[in-house]
């Protein structure tokens, strides 16, 4: 799977081998490190809060449950199992975050909660090395795991990936804040509907629709003031000329022949050579960008492009 991660996966130490929890025998708790011992921050105090034994949609889970709570019922729904402390401000946020994301949800996915201190072993089997972790298992496997706060939004986007994994049909609602910048847009406010756009790109740097958005505010400001007619026959009379080609390309993408300006950049490649074409090229790439990578067109041109470079 991918396009999980808000952040560093922590993947990255190496794969993580889930076989050995099956049928493990329970094990006394041992006591945690004390944050003296460790060098981290004192905790502030307060105490996890409790949850359903098991079988909700957020279970505690320990070493004498995690078969049953984790693996056996990750093959039926997701489990995102957060690894937490106590009295950790930062941590709490994440915690809250998840159980609320959890209820909106209304049972697509089992948030299973582990505090490492009492459960040190099963941290250790899991591969962390700080709180908050978040792991995701499904069909009994981790697909991917991220450590330390991340913002609302961008949890929000890493469990509809792992919905989206687990095969569950996620449908997204539309940002508010969408349609406010799709409406500066509309009404010619390029500033604002940049201002827009890149706010919510702040929050969710993934956001196809308002990478789209933006894509289209560049190209808006770069043809301000253009004589369409004009550009066109200004590039039909000099074939050489790259700012009169990129300026033709940029009118043909407004006027709705994308394909058409695809293909009068993909030659143009072809014609250049160094800064010039990888000038050529990224113009091209920005205009992609408007139409969305789901565009039938833009993969075509991505395939065309490539043959002309390579």
């Amino acid at each position: 799977m991918s396009d999980l991660r808000p952040g560093q996966s922590i993947f990255t130490r190496g794969a993580v081998d889930l076989s050995g929890l099956a049928n493990r025998p329970a094990a006394p708790a041992t006591p945690a490190s004390t944050s003296a011992d460790s060098g981290a921050p004192e905790p502030s105090g307060g105490t996890f809060p409790g949850a359903p034994a098991g079988g909700g949609n957020v279970v505690d889970v320990t070493e004498a449950n995690v078969q049953t709570e984790v693996l056996e019922r990750s093959m039926a729904t997701p489990v995102v199992v957060a690894f937490l402390a106590p009295g950790y401000p930062e941590v709490q946020q994440l915690a809250d975050a998840l159980e609320q994301f959890n209820a909106a949800d209304g049972g697509l996915w089992v948030l299973a909660r582990v505090d490492v201190q009492a459960n040190p072993r099963l941290a250790a089997m899991f591969r962390v090395q700080s709180v908050p972790t978040v792991y995701a298992v499904v069909g009994g496997q981790p697909v991917d795991a991220f450590a330390g706060p991340v913002p609302p939004a961008q949890l929000r986007q890493w469990l509809d990936a792992v919905l989206r994994a687990g095969g569950v049909q996620v449908a997204v609602p539309e940002d508010p804040r969408l349609a406010e910048a799709d409406d500066a847009l509309m009404m010619g406010d390029l500033d604002e509907a940049e201002r827009a756009y890149r706010k919510i790109l702040s929050d969710a740097p993934r956001d196809a629709a308002a990478e789209a958005g933006l894509a289209q505010v560049v190209l808006a400001k770069r043809v301000a003031g253009v004589d369409p007619q004009a550009a066109l026959a200004e590039a039909d009379a000099n074939p050489d000329d790259l700012p009169a080609q990129l300026r033709a390309a940029d009118v043909e993408v407004l006027g709705g022949q994308a394909e058409q300006a695809y293909q009068r950049l993909v030659n143009l490649v072809r014609r250049v050579y160094g800064d010039d074409r990888e000038t050529v090229r990224q113009h091209l790439v920005s205009l992609f960008a408007v139409a969305g990578p789901d565009d039938p067109a833009v993969a075509a041109a991505r395939r065309a492009l490539a043959s002309a470079l390579f």
